[in-house]
């Protein structure tokens, strides 16, 4: 039973196996946004329930379907993945930040957390596979509009959770990850508290400069550990809101360069 287990597990690990099971993620993704769209989530948006309630089973269903996309990915060998602290995540009012150093780690947060709202790439608007889900969900658009900032502060005070990636795009690999003050800056005006998450990807796989047919010579192992709570009044009593978000800016970019560097 050892030999033949470690077989399987070699075959997994063979660099064809991941290319073809790679493949077949982005198709099934593709696929699967656009059955979300057409036959699932029509279905469920106009199942009878208070607008909250059906926005919540939306927003459960586009989460589910993420999860079980992290699931095909591990169970194929794709890659491995280990989430820590995922318990403390999905609070009211919680605003959670991510680095953002590869494609997948939308998809897995997003898939452990399914309740949360999330700002994503205005660009999804237009993209026929996602167009469907981030719309029923209510996703926030990143325009870079100050209507978007309000937006993003008004869910946290409803008691949404938000989650956030301040640099706004994919980490550049090797370089230590660049925040936009904008989330420093919604978390100041809404946030009841920033709970960091510290993602690792080793080695990198789908960045900016890597398309999807690149696929590592070793399998890709992803790590999400969650840090301790950031009290957004410790930065903002006493202080106006620039001063406040800055502050909050520059701790985050000195948490996470010590962070990832460990």
């Amino acid at each position: 039973m050892d030999l033949a287990a470690d077989s399987v597990t070699r075959r997994r690990d063979a660099w064809a196996w991941r290319f073809v099971f790679t493949a077949l993620s982005f198709a099934l993704f593709g696929i699967g946004g656009v059955l979300l769209r057409v036959l699932i989530l029509p279905v469920v948006l106009h199942w009878p329930g208070p607008p909250a309630r059906r926005r919540r089973r939306a927003r459960r269903t586009v989460g589910r379907a993420f999860w079980l996309h992290s699931q095909f990915m591990y169970r194929t060998g794709v890659l491995d993945y280990r989430f820590e602290g995922l318990e403390r995540l999905g609070r009211p009012g919680q605003m959670i930040v991510a680095n953002h150093p590869s494609l997948i780690d939308v998809v897995f947060l997003l898939g452990h957390v399914p309740d949360a709202n999330c700002i994503v790439k205005h660009s999804l608007w237009k993209n026929p596979c996602m167009r469907g889900p981030v719309t029923v969900a209510q996703y926030i658009s990143n325009d870079g509009s100050a209507e978007m900032l309000d937006r993003a502060a008004e869910v946290l005070r409803e008691g949404q959770t938000l989650i956030v990636f301040p640099e706004g795009t994919r980490t550049t690999p090797g370089e230590p990850p660049v925040f936009h003050r904008g989330a420093a800056a919604i978390a100041v005006r809404g946030a009841r508290v920033i709970t960091p998450v510290f993602i690792t990807v080793r080695p990198t796989t789908l960045t900016k400069a890597e398309p999807w047919y690149r696929v590592p010579h070793r399998r890709v192992r992803m790590h999400l550990r969650v840090g301790d709570d950031i009290p957004v009044e410790a930065f903002s009593e006493g202080a106006p809101a620039p001063i406040a978000s800055r502050r909050i800016n520059e701790h985050l970019h000195a948490l996470y360069a010590r962070e990832l560097q460990a």
